[in-house]
């Protein structure tokens, strides 16, 4: 510990310390939504249970914080609002993708000129004279670039300039990871608070009728009709003017300000369609009916006037007389229902389940939820927005215009339902119940969050409560229509009364107008009516009593009035409901009074001292009730003397229902018993006790107690949950309380236990109750979190009878300790206690006590007996001695948890995380109050306790691995267990020592590798653990991380920078190349991440099922830990972040390690196949997840002679699991940011000592970093631009690119990895697109970003790819100067060269590509010779790549690369004096440059081009050379391949014209193979994006030819091909490939033929490319053909592996041919011609187009005439319907004319010979023909014998398939077909086929039949029977003839005899159902055979003798005697 330099104490002290508690004890209010918490009354004495529940309620919560949890979760930036002003921040990156968009659109609309090719013969390279280079201006040149500059100091600048305007945190850039992972994020349970539901605002605005007559009363209350329940209480509301409230001023002492609210707010926890919100309305009692009293208001019309204003002022008077006499009595008037269907709307309702799981069971959000959602859910309460109530509705006014009558026989709420239901199944209800026409219009809203000046239903002020007094709001309390599981958290204590129904029909006379008047009593006399009834509208807040409403002339009527009540908080035997009946007199009589009584009735709210709660049905007493009554229920009175006159003998006449809201009264059986025993303990109680109906003496009292506590749990659900608080406070207390009973000490912290370990099981187990996303159940979660504190001991234990004065323990807490300022410790002690448990030696023997322990379970049985039972001192674990009163919770609950059994145990185990937070709590708590903060933590806490602490871990891990191997797979259970146990150990390490923790980590960990054999399970297991550990906020410290390599202390040399002798440097070496790896020092000193690191290993390193879930896990869980490194505010310091870097070291070993596992980004299809082999290339072909197209790669590699550095294939052939993308991805950049903050000088050291394999392995990593990071550019919201997803797509499919490498391992690893080679990328088009390679923020993947959200995005993933190849170039730069030094450079260069090459072709910004070309032109200034000697390919690439760059829009860029492309010609110049290589390859860079990018901006590139040649005029030093003339040349020669771009770009729409025009580019370079072999490609890369795959094998066959005449020249091998000549089978046309004379071209010139493709493998990877896509083409025969040539020269290599793998491509190709059969398509052929001098060149001229398999005619003239209508407007093109030859005479001149006609194949009988099978008749075609009938009078068609035909037989210059779709034609035969022999060409191929259809295998009925009903069916029209009768009926006139007449007679003969065959086949064919049809084809064979039969058999006598001499020359005949032969000579030149 003494190398601690004070840099490193500095920093550990910022860091944290470690003495310091972590934990700390808060005491937080509790949110109180009232602005008094709701308290029983002042000044009485309560009950110790009510006490209780009140002391819970209001007491704070007590928090044990973590103090700096949170600064290691990325402080700033995880809380959304720093992330959200982070983009700010951020300069936006320019790439060049992003500016061309802007400016693409300008195509212009209109017609457009067509342009045409002149010159088609194509004599020589189109010259761009024209266009002279030097009247352009040049760009801005680079000041210094002509400079002489030392290499070094070159790149020192360099280095400064890349430093500057950095990113300071690279994961502030990246996409937070998938939530998925995050298991160390503890979800916070959410507060226990008050259960709202859905709330909704009602606002009454306005009530009116008709007339305006008297006070109405309004009151609203929701129904749910479904349930037939009433779910809100009564609100209700007097909209009353002053006027009509004048009229009842007798009767209204006083009005309280909360009487007259007019708004509610409802809450509905459960919404449904069914709920309606009932308004009903009383008026003041009057004498009459209901409906008379209602008649004035449907007859009378205030508008009227006239009389009825008369009537009204008449009604009114009559009014106020009533309001003044009988003005406190009611009467029932009208009512309306209002539906909330469309508020709690239908969507809602579908979700309604998860929705009310949501709300009831709090946060229980589902567990699939993820943390985004739940932490959303909690943030606020569920709104109805949330639960779409009402979303779209802010706030709807509802009017009513009508209301219904009330009926007063059917007022009770039985009826109300009915009438809903009918009202919900129809407006039913209008019809039969009168409706009274009014008005009442009210506001329904969703209330918000916050409603000024509202009331709670028992009247408390919300805040905020203004104080300027306002009309207030008031809650209404709901009654859900299911339980609500939300534990009670405040005070309250209502009691609802509902009197249904009173029967005295058989009563006296005087009983007509009944109300009942009902009182709260707390004694008997008058005086004892308690005001605690609720008022209601418009009146005082309480009452003494209330009357109902009553229905006239009704003896039994039904009420529907709702009592509220504030119950007192102390109840008593006297408190009792009165109610009291009276008749009312209506009519005013003189010396009567109003109220007549009629009788009593009462009920005690008490029973069994319990409150009585549910329906009664009440006796009557007529009379005055007698003392006392009170002490006994209505129902059971003793006899009394006198005796009470009951109504109706005693019977129940009065039907009553009570109903409480209590917080108080649990109204459940178990817990009130649970609640009384306890505190019968507690308090002074004199026994016998009473609990329910038992008495309980004190002898039975602890029996009593301990059955009651494990009955606890039998209690419902319900109440339980309501109590839960209390109850578990009550438990945990009896746990360690030591009681005396009886003189007996008792003892029931065991039953205790066991019934807090039955409620965790019942709570988890219920359906209705949420988990978090741990599986935690809410509502324990929260009770752990806020509510559990330490039970406080009472200090004096009540002997039995004894009175022992207790001091009132009512609100009493503990104090709070204040927090002890912490000394700092020495660091010693510090580092020894947390480091790895390995180096403590204290602990070294835990183990044998884990094992003493786990082998002697009765020591403990024994110790738990004495711990309890002994009341003297019992001695400690420790010696010292303790009371034993003094019973810490932590202990006693380990104790339980260890001694635990059975049922017990696996409940306690399963559900662990909650005893662990127990644990966790009690002993911060017990610390805290202890207050051993200062103290060792070794000394905190018992060894005993230590001890239980080590067996559970050991038990709950093998409970982990047990559940794990059980054949169930309880993975699930396993996984949360494993979690929970994590996150204890977690908060262990804040309480106890931590080397005793990191024991038990490290136990964990050996514990399940010995148990587990599935390595998948294991590592995820373990992984979950460690990252939960990681998350620690001390992780740094706790890792030593100040300890490192640099400094440690383990290694005996000193540290570096204390080095000043050499003498070490070797050991230094080692060491710093051992700082790169995983050693066992290394896990010794960082203990936790040395774990991490070795799960990360194995994860890579395992294969089997699912584990590359477990490796995405793995490398998730080091991106979180370097994330919240990365974004701690307390590792800002570089210094800091240094040497945290250097923790995380080996880390770099691992990835370099997992190279072959990377998803590949270069590749551009995403593979298919997770386990894509990438140890050989033999695998590979196996596996084929390689496209073939890398074959010209692979084959690079076996015989290039400048291989240099080791093969890859020293890698074991091992099947690697791959990773996905998403996952490398998160690896990367945990590499990038290692490289970006570890110390450089450090990095150069390492990569300085490297062996070279390694070194190209990192360049490798670099190469797929680039391609990982690259730049997706943002989603256009419009369309997803297809034109960026070409562009991209073409970079990628740059041609060659890191495919085609020769050399070393690099190359080798390269060419394995990359499938396809990218330049046939659209071959996979259909898979290339996958979503994981669009755009991969896929984080907050979400469709509808608005455009803001997109920018922003799109900002930070620019600078994201910015700095992650600034990095990367950081890298190489390292690399390069690290090797300068070393002899390897050469194939380093190469390496770091393609590296660079990637990233320039990847999609960069600006301020990437400055710093990139500067780093290239620092390369080339140093290794120029190098360079372009060995690296002859990479130059290539480099031209290319630096080419492109200069077409640039951007002038940044454009600069950049015009000074690093003249600097590359300037060096190559130096290096050989003549630059003639790179001169070629920058020509051919262009070439394919200009073949290949669409978005290629010619003008950019001349202004370019422009800008070299101001360099090569400005440059002095090299005016004396010829350098500058050189240079000069060379431009002028791109700039005139330039001007054949723009021609090319002419007829981009023109597929056709563009493929010619590239035909002549190429045919122009005839005479330089390079470039014609790159047009070639060029050509073929345009064919594979149409789909002509056959077009574009051929033109790689052309090339390939091409490669070989150059190859025969230079080397004699055999088994090469012999020129072009060899390739004569695959197609004929190749011969054009023949070499130009020699003397033109010598192969060996310099810088000619140097290309990569002409050497053997190139060759061959040509081939194999055509051989791909003949085979994707479906010629499979031609395959054969290029294999063929391909295969010797493998031979000749010896090259095994490929050969398997091509006789395996042969075999697929055989297969297939054999497979497919006739299915095979080929194309279909037109013969085009064109006619117009719009035209141009094209007039007068022919082609035959070859179009995709089965295209009809009109598919291609419709695509013809619409291309060439948009050319010159659609009015001037017509298309020639028939194939007649055209006369140019009869043609508008003004019109351009297309013919179009189907073609043909045609060949000579002679030529069938050969051509047997259906590929050879498509193949190599070079004749075709079409028929054009006639007659002589000139119409097309007419009668069988005056029917002419014309053949036409086109030959084209060149065979099909050929480099292009199309090709002239050259010449042109007619021969016309006289009647009879168009019969008998009719007759023949009528007759084949017949007997296809009959041959057919296997046969086709359907087939079959169709041909047979041609040819025998009846109605045939001009059938065979009628071509029989016109031409055989009779001999022919003309001798001529008759050879004709006899070969149609032959034709008859065998077309019968085939028709007989097919009808017989068909009766094999036929199904039962077709017999008739069979028989009739019978049938009308046998007639056509009979009308034939004469005609047939008549024989022409003169033919018949010679017949046998005559039959070798009818062949001739046939062709030439008859046959008007018109030979027409067509050449298109003429």
């Amino acid at each position: 510990m003494t190398h601690l330099n004070s840099l490193d104490v500095e920093l550990a002290q910022e860091l944290g310390d470690f003495t310091e508690d972590d934990l700390d004890v808060v005491f937080t209010p509790k949110e109180c939504r009232t602005l008094q918490p709701s308290l029983p009354e002042e000044g009485v004495e309560l009950d110790p249970h009510v006490r209780d529940c009140v002391q819970t309620y209001i007491r704070e919560w007590l928090i044990v914080n973590q103090k700096h949890q949170g600064s290691s979760e990325t402080c700033g930036f995880k809380k959304t609002g720093s992330r959200k002003d982070f983009h700010k921040t951020l300069q936006k990156q320019t790439f060049e993708s992003e500016t061309l968009e802007c400016s693409e659109p300008r195509a212009q609309a209109g017609p457009r000129h067509v342009n045409v090719l002149c010159d088609v013969s194509g004599k020589g390279p189109l010259t761009a004279c024209d266009f002279d280079l030097r009247s352009l201006q040049p760009d801005q040149r680079l000041e210094n670039l002509l400079q002489h500059v030392s290499a070094e100091d070159f790149e020192k600048q360099n280095e400064e300039a890349r430093r500057t305007n950095r990113q300071a945190e690279l994961f502030a850039l990246y996409p937070s990871v998938d939530e998925e992972d995050a298991v160390e994020i503890r979800p916070v349970p959410e507060c226990p608070k008050e259960h709202l539901g859905n709330r909704i605002l009602v606002k009454l605005l306005t009530l009116k009728f008709e007339i305006e007559i008297e006070p109405l009363f309004a009151s609203i209350a929701l129904y749910d009709v479904k349930e037939r329940k009433k779910i809100s209480e009564s609100f209700h509301c007097d909209l009353n003017s002053d006027q009509f409230k004048g009229f009842l001023r007798a009767h209204t002492p006083s009005v309280a300000l909360s009487s007259q609210a007019r708004s509610a707010v409802f809450s509905v926890t459960y919404p449904s369609s069914d709920i309606y919100l009932v308004v009903k309305i009383e008026k003041v009692l009057q004498q009459g009916e209901i409906g008379d009293c209602a008649e004035p208001y449907m007859v009378i019309k205030e508008s009227d006037g006239g009389k009825s204003k008369e009537k009204i002022e008449k009604l009114k008077l009559q009014a106020e007389s009533f309001c003044q006499r009988l003005g406190k009595y009611r009467m029932p008037f009208a009512w309306a229902p209002i539906s909330l269907a469309s508020f709690f709307s239908v969507s809602t309702l579908d979700r309604e389940v998860t929705d009310v799981d949501s709300m009831v069971g709090r946060s229980s959000v589902g567990e699939r939820r993820t943390l985004s959602q739940s932490r959303r859910l909690s943030e606020r309460a569920l709104s109805l927005e949330e639960n779409g109530v009402g979303s779209n509705l802010k706030t709807t006014t509802m009017t009513i215009n009508s209301f219904f009558k009330q009926e007063g026989d059917r007022l009770s709420d039985e009826d109300l339902f009915k009438f809903l239901a009918d009202y919900k199944r129809s407006s039913s209800l209008q019809r039969r119940v009168k409706s009274i026409p009014g008005l009442l219009r009210l506001e329904i809203s969703v209330a918000p969050e916050v409603i000024s000046c509202c009331l709670t239903p028992e009247l408390l002020p919300v805040r905020p409560f203004p104080e300027n007094r306002t009309r207030p709001h008031k809650e209404v309390l709901e009654f859900p229509i299911r339980e609500v599981y939300v534990p009670h958290t405040v005070y309250r204590n209502l009691l609802y009364v509902y009197p249904q129904r009173l029967n005295f029909a058989n009563k006296l006379a005087s009983a007509r107008n009944i109300t009942i008047k009902i009182q709260f009593m707390c004694g008997e006399d008058a005086s004892s009516a308690m005001p605690v009834i609720f008022g209601k509208s418009n009146g005082p807040e309480f009452l003494q009593e209330v009357y109902t409403a009553i229905t006239y002339h009704n003896k039994s009527p039904d009420f529907y009035e709702e009592v509220k009540i504030k119950l007192p908080a102390k109840l008593t035997v006297n408190h009792h409901l009165l109610f009291t009946f009276y008749h009312i007199s209506c009519q005013q009589k003189q010396g009567a009074s109003v109220e007549s009584l009629l009788g009593y009735s009462w009920l005690p709210v008490l029973l069994n001292e319990r409150l009585q709660t549910g329906s009664y049905c009440l006796p009557v007493a007529l009379e005055k009730l007698p003392p006392n009554y009170s002490m006994h229920s209505a129902e059971k009175v003793p006899v009394q003397n006198p005796p009470i006159k009951w109504a109706e003998g005693h019977k129940g006449v009065f039907n009553i229902e009570v109903q409480a809201v209590s917080s108080v009264h649990t109204q459940d059986n178990h817990l009130e018993k649970f609640f009384t025993l306890c505190h019968s303990l507690e308090s002074q109680v004199t026994f016998p006790i009473r609990v329910l109906d038992q008495k309980i003496t004190e002898t039975a009292l602890e029996h009593e107690l301990k059955l009651s506590i494990i009955c606890l749990n039998s209690s419902r659900l319900e109440p339980l949950v309501l109590f839960l608080h209390l109850v578990l406070d009550k438990l945990f207390q009896l746990s360690v309380q030591p009681m005396v009973i009886a003189g007996q000490t008792a003892n029931f912290s065991q039953f205790a236990f066991e019934s807090v370990v039955a409620i965790a099981n019942s709570l988890h187990n219920s359906k209705d109750l949420g988990k978090d996303q741990h599986g935690r159940n809410c509502l324990l979660a929260s009770y752990v979190h806020y509510v559990f504190r330490l039970p406080e001991l009472q200090r004096d234990l009540p002997k039995s009878g004894g009175p022992a004065a207790l001091p009132d323990p009512r609100y009493h807490t503990y104090g709070r300790t204040s927090a002890a300022a912490v000394s700092s410790k020495l660091l010693q002690a510090r580092v020894m206690s947390s480091s790895n448990p390995d180096l403590v030696g204290t602990h070294s023997a835990a183990d044998e006590e884990v094992k003493n322990i786990m082998s002697s379970k009765i020591a403990d049985r024994n110790r738990m007996s004495y711990y309890c039972c002994n009341n003297n001192d019992a001695p400690c674990a420790t010696g010292a001695p303790r009371p034993a009163s003094k019973k810490h919770f932590h202990e006693e609950l380990a104790l339980q948890m260890v001694v635990s059994t059975g049922m017990v145990r696996e409940t306690v185990f399963k559900y662990a995380w909650f005893f662990f937070e127990l644990l966790v709590k009690s002993m911060a708590q017990y610390v805290h109050t202890v207050d051993k903060r200062d103290n060792f933590r070794r000394t905190r806490f018992s060894d005993r306790f230590k001890d239980d602490i080590t067996t559970i871990v050991n038990v709950v891990t093998s409970e982990i691995a047990a559940l794990l191997v059980k054949p169930t797979k309880e993975n699930e259970q396993a996984e949360k267990i494993n979690i929970s146990l994590a996150f204890f150990l977690y908060d262990l390490l804040s309480l106890m020592d931590r080397g005793f923790v990191f024991n038990l980590i490290k136990h964990y960990c050996n514990q399940l590798s010995a148990k587990l054999n599935n390595l998948p399970t294991l590592i995820s297991m373990r992984l979950e653990f460690l990252r939960i550990l990681c998350s620690h906020e001390h992780y740094l410290n706790l890792n030593l991380f100040f300890m490192n390599a640099d400094t440690a202390p383990l290694s005996p040399c000193p540290s570096i920078s204390s080095q000043n002798s050499s003498s070490c440097s070797s050991f230094q070496d080692q060491k710093i190349a051992s700082m790169f790896d995983l050693t066992p020092e290394y896990r010794q000193q960082h203990f936790l991440t040395g774990l991490l690191f070795t799960e990360l290993a194995a994860a890579l390193d395992a294969e089997g099922e699912g584990i590359s879930k477990v490796q995405r896990k793995a490398v998730s869980a080091i991106h979180s830990l370097l994330s919240s490194h990365d974004l701690d505010p307390r590792c800002v310091k570089p210094e800091v972040k240094v040497k945290i870097a250097a923790l995380y070291l080996p880390l770099v070993g691992i990835i370099l390690d997992a190279l072959p596992q990377l998803y590949d980004f270069t590749a551009t299809d995403a593979r298919s196949g997770k386990n894509r082999t990438s140890g050989s290339d033999e695998e590979q072909e196996g596996n084929s997840a390689i496209n073939q197209n890398v074959a010209l790669a692979i084959a690079g590699n076996h015989f290039n002679l400048k291989t240099s550095g080791t093969m890859l294939s020293s890698l074991p052939y091992k099947q690697y699991n791959m990773l996905n993308a998403d996952t490398t991805r998160n690896l990367m950049i945990c590499f990038l940011w290692i490289m970006k903050n570890a110390d450089q000088s450090l990095i150069r050291k390492w990569i300085a000592d490297l062996p070279s394999m390694q070194l190209n392995r990192i360049l490798d990593l670099l190469f797929i970093c680039v391609s990982c990071f690259e730049y997706k550019g943002k989603p256009s919201s419009d369309k997803v631009s297809t034109q960026v997803l070409q562009k991209s797509r073409d970079v990628k499919a740059r041609l060659e690119e890191a495919l085609l490498r020769g050399e070393g391992a690099r190359g080798e690893m390269m060419r394995r990895r990359v499938p396809g080679n990218d330049r046939f990328s659209c071959l996979s088009e259909n898979l290339r697109w996958k979503k994981e390679q669009t755009h991969w923020r896929q984080a907050n993947e979400k469709l509808d970003k608005t455009k803001a959200e997109l920018d922003q995005e799109a900002l930070i993933s620019g600078n994201l790819a910015t700095e992650a190849n600034l990095i990367i170039l950081d890298m190489q730069e390292n690399i390069i100067q690290a090797s300068s030094a070393l002899d390897c450079k050469d194939s380093l260069l190469g390496g770091v060269l393609r590296v660079l090459v990637n990233s320039l072709s990847c999609d960069q910004s600006t301020t990437y590509l400055t710093h990139c070309f500067a780093t290239l032109r620092a390369l080339i200034a140093k290794f120029g010779d190098l360079l372009f000697e060995e690296e002859v390919e990479q130059c290539a690439d480099l031209c290319q790549r630096v080419l492109h760059h200069c077409s640039s829009s951007i002038d940044v860029t454009r600069s950049q690369a015009c000074a690093t492309l003249y600097l590359l010609m300037r060096f190559s110049f130096g290096a050989i004096s003549n630059f003639a290589r790179v001169k070629m390859q920058v020509t051919m860079s262009l070439a394919s440059l200009v073949g290949k990018a669409p978005d290629f901006n010619e003008e950019h590139l001349r202004r370019s081009l422009r800008t070299i040649l101001a360099y090569a005029e400005e440059d002095k030093a090299m005016q004396s050379t010829p350098f500058p003339i050189q240079v000069e040349e060379l431009l002028y020669n791109l700039n005139s391949i330039l001007y054949d771009t723009v021609k090319m770009r002419e007829f981009q729409e023109d597929p056709e014209m563009l493929m010619d025009l590239m035909y002549r580019i190429a045919k122009s370079y005839q005479t330089s193979p390079d470039l014609r072999l790159t047009w070639l490609q060029n050509m073929a890369e345009k064919h594979t994006k149409k789909k002509c795959y056959t077009e574009a094998a051929m033109c790689l066959v052309h090339a390939a030819a091409l490669v070989a005449e150059y190859l025969s020249m230079l080397e004699d091998h055999s088994y090469l091909p012999v020129g072009s000549v060899s390739f004569q089978n695959i197609s004929s046309n190749v011969l054009e490939e023949s070499a130009v004379s020699d003397d033109t071209l010598s192969p060996d010139e310099d810088g000619v033929c140097s290309g990569r493709y002409f050497t053997e493998s190139g060759l061959v990877g040509l081939l194999e490319q055509a051989a791909e896509l003949f085979s994707t083409g479906g010629l499979y025969e031609t395959v054969n053909e290029v294999y063929k040539l391909v295969i010797p020269i493998l031979e000749a290599h010896r090259d095994f592996r490929k050969l398997t793998s091509t006789h395996d491509k042969l075999q697929k190709a055989f297969d297939s041919i054999i497979s497919k059969g006739h299915k095979r398509m080929f194309g279909t052929y037109f013969r085009v011609g064109f006619y117009g001098s719009k035209f141009g060149d094209l007039d007068e001229q022919e082609f035959v187009y070859k179009e995709p398999a089965i295209t009809k005619l009109p598919e291609i003239s419709h695509r013809l005439e619409g291309f060439y209508s948009q050319c010159f407007g659609a009015e001037f093109v017509e298309v020639i319907k028939d194939s007649a030859p055209v006369d140019k005479t009869k043609l508008d001149p003004n019109k351009a004319y297309i013919q179009i006609t189907f073609v043909e194949p045609y060949f000579d009988e002679y030529e069938m010979k050969d051509r047997v099978t259906y590929f050879e008749k498509n193949f190599n075609l070079r004749r075709f023909m079409y028929t054009t009938p006639f007659t002589l009078e000139g119409r097309p068609r007419g009668e069988l014998h005056e029917q002419y035909r014309r053949n036409t037989v086109l030959t084209t210059m060149h065979a099909f398939p050929y480099i292009k779709t199309r090709i002239s034609v050259i010449q042109k035969e007619e021969f016309v077909l006289t009647p009879i022999e168009v019969a008998i060409e009719d007759m023949k191929k009528k007759t084949l086929q017949l007997a296809v259809a009959v041959h057919q295998e296997p046969p086709d009925a359907k087939m079959l039949q169709m041909v047979l009903q041609g040819s025998v069916g009846a109605t045939v029209n001009q059938g065979p029977l009628e071509v029989a009768q016109v031409f055989l009926a009779e001999i022919p006139a003309d001798p001529k003839l008759y050879r004709h007449h006899n070969k149609l007679r032959l034709c008859f003969k065998e077309f019968i005899m085939r028709c007989g065959e097919a009808v017989e086949k068909n009766k094999r064919l036929i199904t039962a159902d077709q017999r008739e049809y069979q028989q009739e084809l019978k049938k009308n064979y046998n007639k056509l055979k009979e009308n034939l039969r004469p005609m047939i058999e008549r024989k022409i006598p003169e033919l018949y003798k010679p017949i046998f001499r005559v039959e070798s020359q009818k062949r001739d005949s046939f062709h030439r005697s008859s046959f008007r032969k018109c030979e027409t000579q067509l050449s298109q030149g003429s």
